[in-house]
């Protein structure tokens, strides 16, 4: 692991964070990815990876779901069976729920796909994942003091929504300058260094 932390300092995961993998993490799931973290509490935690698109289409996924050319990402590695979304629509869904601002998991899918069918939700407006990240209680703390992920404070809509998912994971490191704008250069491949 790179270290990049003074040996003292520790930020605490919220929900609506970001977390971005250390440049070198050994988990092929992880390899840096960037989550977005929905719920953290006392039972755990669980989050969305942003940058890790399929090639598969939202309409081969739901037949019923026309956002024109929407894929689905892969969330994470648990119960891949299972679809989630974000969003940032405007009118925010019956039982979603703000994880930052402008930013809502889930909500009421049968609203969604209305909203979808009427034609008043763009494509960045939406993420769809099969799967999902999670952590058992204190699981994440224990990592984040390991040094495999980096907390992320500055949430945007833009770096949930907008970013393509190549770029995204040195971006969010750029965004937050310092000595993460120096971590987002180093190479994919640790012998290149």
């Amino acid at each position: 692991m790179i270290d990049y932390f003074s040996s003292d300092e520790y930020i605490a995961p919220e929900c609506g964070d970001i977390l971005i993998s250390e440049p070198y993490l050994p988990d092929p799931n992880f390899e840096r990815s960037v989550i977005l973290l929905c719920e953290h509490n006392d039972e755990g935690s669980l989050g969305f990876v942003l940058n890790q698109p399929t090639e598969v289409k939202l309409t081969e996924v739901l037949e019923e779901a026309n956002i024109k050319d929407s894929i689905v990402h892969i969330g994470g590695p648990v119960q891949k069976e299972t679809l989630h979304f974000i969003h940032s629509l405007k009118s925010p869904l019956k039982n979603d729920v703000q994880i930052n601002e402008g930013v809502y998991w889930g909500g009421d899918f049968n609203s969604l796909l209305s909203a979808v069918n009427l034609g008043v939700v763009e494509p960045n407006q939406v993420k769809f994942f099969i799967g999902y990240s999670g952590w058992s209680p204190g699981q994440l703390e224990e990592e984040i003091k390991a040094k495999s992920w980096i907390v992320c404070k500055k949430v945007t809509l833009d770096l949930v929504f907008n970013l393509e998912s190549e770029q995204q994971w040195r971006e969010v490191l750029v965004r937050m300058g310092g000595k993460f704008k120096m971590i987002a250069n180093y190479p994919a491949d640790p012998s290149l260094n």
